[in-house]
């Protein structure tokens, strides 16, 4: 009975230690992973969470513009529309006028170098002259320019002004110009070209329409004044001596239409103008563009430096996409003119 008793006690112990040793073991734990993976995933999280917290770029553009006269007008309101429609509140512009002054075009554009603005868009010949020799470094952009060769006295000209500037032109076909006076008035001998000696880009496109209108048999004698002060003294020269007067996209006599209106109505003689704000002054008849158009692809030309799109310094000069015969129905009754029926009269 000993015996068997000491067997039953050492199977109950065997099975005791066997049930101990055999217990299921602890479930295995997937934090370490979870917690990897979260470590893993949280520095592209608060990487993203900071690109869309931070604030959009901003930029700051500076507008000189020569003188307050419908063309110059427009070419800016397009431009500020095309940023603003490109980058919304995200630009904010310093826009100021010259009054007609070249010496306050240097005085501004230096106040936007000195206020360090992202770009400068500088609105008629005499403002991108003074924006070119006040900075190498900011971008600037011209518009309501005639000749970029002649303005910045660039030789072998190659479309490209190239370095820190570019811009719009707004050089309408000059030979098509002259063509439109003979069309108009087929009799003509001598045309005066009316113009701002002080203007560059004026003085190219008299000297470039002398010779079209050399080439249809007609003769361009050039009447220059200085500012607004012989305006109307020189106008009668001219009459007095012309059977045509033309006026090319002259910013001086854009700014005088009606002292120029009070000469040549009065004396018989029609204006033929290099653009329609002229012409709603004081002319009979223009095949002009659309400055307000202008204006808007230099916006375009500015979005895409401002945000690196584009280089400025590969830029080539834009020219309008297109020009429009139109007419003056008050000036032409006026002077007895009758227009083809391809010219648009005049909003």
């Amino acid at each position: 009975m000993k015996k068997l008793f000491a067997v039953v006690m050492a199977a109950l112990m065997l099975l005791s230690m066997t049930a101990c040793g055999s217990g299921s073991a602890p479930a295995a734990t997937t934090a370490p992973a979870e917690t990897a993976a979260a470590a893993a995933e949280a520095p592209a999280t608060e990487a993203a969470a900071t690109e869309a917290a931070a604030p959009a770029e901003t930029y700051v553009v500076g507008i000189c513009q020569l003188v307050q006269h419908d063309a110059l007008d427009a070419a800016t309101q397009g431009f500020k529309d095309a940023l603003t429609d490109q980058l919304g509140d995200r630009v904010t512009f310093q826009e100021q006028n010259a009054s007609g002054e070249p010496a306050n075009c240097t005085t501004i554009v230096n106040g936007f170098v000195s206020s360090k603005v992202d770009l400068i868009m500088a609105n008629a010949t005499p403002a991108l002259q003074a924006a070119q020799a006040a900075t190498d470094d900011i971008p600037i952009l011209g518009t309501s320019v005639t000749d970029y060769a002649s303005a910045l006295e660039i030789d072998n000209w190659n479309g490209t002004v190239g370095g820190n500037v570019s811009g719009t032109s707004d050089l309408a076909p000059l030979d098509q110009q002259a063509a439109m006076i003979q069309e108009l008035f087929p009799e003509t001998k001598t045309v005066g070209l009316l113009y701002c000696s002080a203007e560059a880009n004026s003085q190219y496109q008299v000297d470039e329409m002398v010779k079209y209108l050399a080439d249809l048999g007609m003769t361009g004698v050039p009447y220059s004044f200085t500012d607004t002060n012989d305006v109307a003294s020189v106008a009668q020269t001219a009459c007095d001596n012309s059977d045509v007067l033309y006026i090319p996209t002259d910013n001086t006599a854009a700014s005088n239409t009606e002292a120029i209106a009070n000469v040549v109505l009065p004396a018989g003689v029609p204006v033929i103008a290099g653009e329609s704000g002229i012409c709603a002054g004081c002319g009979i008849a223009t095949l002009s563009i659309s400055y307000y158009d202008l204006g808007y692809a230099t916006g375009l030309m500015a979005a895409k430096v401002l945000t690196g799109e584009a280089s400025i310094s590969e830029m080539p000069v834009e020219y309008a996409p297109e020009v429009t015969k139109m007419y003056n129905a008050a000036n032409c009754e006026a002077l007895n003119v009758t227009v083809p029926e391809d010219y648009q009269p005049m909003g």
